[in-house]
């Protein structure tokens, strides 16, 4: 069962986040509001997912974010802040959280609704979030990409992924984060709207006079389930000087230099083309498809912003790999530990087939590696791929340098030991009743 680390002393929000969590019983939520209490849990649990409630007056808000800032052992989770909008602005706290990892800012009227699909979400993929010095260096590059739904209170969590992606490897400097955060969601946002949905212009600016929001819209339009099932695609590429961000969504498109004709003729108070004018300000590039369903936005990185480079990680060997390829097999010598950057992965044990490996299980190899035996399993890539072989070397000089990756090692075989566990349990009960 995983453990939440619950920053709150609002008796209302309590209630509502257990009423959320009821659904999802594999989560024990631990809540705190002292102090003391909050530092010994973050610093000795380790948590890979922390809500906190930002506008929680009857606690040390200020105190526990200096905290997590002035401590970079804390700096590797992800957090889900929640706010009350009569009393915070969203962006205002993104801009004085801009040095943690605030993934996403939820309203507390959006609790029940939304903090389990959150959690979830940043679960599926803490690995981006913790493996932050992994990959400044040790990677050339990194890719990725989310298929989103319709749900417009869920955009911010992937747009805040994406942003944060850039400035833990310090290709963005904290005050572009907050931006960069605001402008991706602003585009994933009409992604959804304008394209999924065909929302038009005119349409938009009729329900808002009615006193409609972007969220009813897109709810009314979803109740077609031909639009409901609509994907936005995003993804993202890391290189040397500069991230693309592409945003591609299902609809019929549009026509892009009419809509921006109408954006840069309104007030520059109207919410119309606000992820537009965000991006524009923000982007070097900003392109549209000819069918005006993809956005491409290109950010250069800031080469002021210091960067914190692991020792060892610059010479280590990076493998691309083709389908089909054998990465190792049952019985060889186990000289390196595989670090997954990309790709899937199929474990053969005595010819048959036991397990699947892809990026999120972040290590290939570990076992017979770190045991100083030999490999217990034959692995086949089932994609391309690319993996970064790591000496001992290598691998104990981040253990010193970075000890939490010591107990994050732990954690991980835990997790497969449980996963492998429950697999021959399933095995087990499947036998004894065929």
């Amino acid at each position: 069962m995983s453990v939440l680390g619950i920053i709150n002393s609002d008796q209302k929000i309590k209630e509502s986040l257990s009423l959320a969590f009821e659904q999802g019983c594999e989560y024990s939520l631990n809540f705190m509001s002292e102090n003391d209490e909050i530092f010994e849990f973050l610093k000795y649990d380790l948590p890979e997912i922390v809500i906190i409630n930002f506008s929680d007056t009857n606690m040390d808000v200020k105190g526990i974010v200096k905290h997590i800032k002035e401590d970079k052992w804390l700096l590797n989770f992800g957090i889900v802040g929640l706010f009350n909008q009569s009393r915070d602005d969203e962006e205002g706290l993104l801009s004085t959280l801009k040095d943690i990892n605030v993934l996403t800012l939820l309203e507390q009227n959006r609790i029940r609704t939304h903090i389990l699909k959150n959690v979830q979400i940043i679960e599926e993929n803490y690995q981006i979030i913790f493996q932050r010095e992994f990959t400044k260096k040790l990677l050339e590059g990194a890719s990725g990409s989310f298929s989103i739904e319709s749900d417009i209170l869920a955009v911010p969590l992937y747009a805040g992924i994406g942003a944060t992606i850039l400035s833990q490897r310090g290709c963005i400097n904290p005050d572009s984060k907050m931006h960069l955060q605001l402008a991706l969601a602003e585009l994933i946002v009409n992604a959804v709207e304008h394209g999924n949905c065909g929302i038009s212009y005119d349409e938009k600016t009729e329900g808002m006079d009615k006193g409609l929001s972007v969220v009813d819209l897109v709810n009314e339009k979803c109740l077609d389930p031909l639009i409901r099932s609509r994907k936005v695609d995003f993804q993202w590429e890391i290189m040397g000087d500069k991230s693309v961000f592409i945003i591609e969504d299902e609809g019929d498109g549009f026509d892009v230099q009419a809509h921006l004709e109408k954006v840069n003729n309104q007030s520059e108070m109207s919410l119309h083309g606000r992820g537009i004018k965000m991006a524009k300000m923000l982007a070097q590039e900003l392109n549209y498809n000819d069918k005006g369903n993809q956005v491409t936005m290109v950010i250069h990185h800031d080469s002021s912003v210091e960067k914190e480079i692991p020792v060892g990680f610059s010479n280590e060997q990076v493998l691309q790999v083709n389908k089909g390829d054998i990465i190792f097999k049952e019985g060889e010598t186990s000289d390196y530990l595989y670090y997954i950057s990309h790709g899937t992965f199929s474990i053969f044990h005595n010819r048959k087939h036991v397990g699947m490996l892809s990026h999120k299980d972040i290590f290939m190899g570990e076992m017979s590696f770190l045991l100083s035996k030999k490999r217990s399993a034959t692995v086949r890539a089932e994609s391309d791929g690319k993996l970064i072989l790591l000496t001992r070397k290598t691998f104990v000089n981040v253990i010193q340098d970075y000890p939490h990756y010591g107990i994050f090692l732990s954690r991980l075989l835990a997790k497969r030991l449980v996963r492998a566990n429950s697999r021959n349990a399933s095995l087990a009960k499947r036998i004894s009743t065929g």
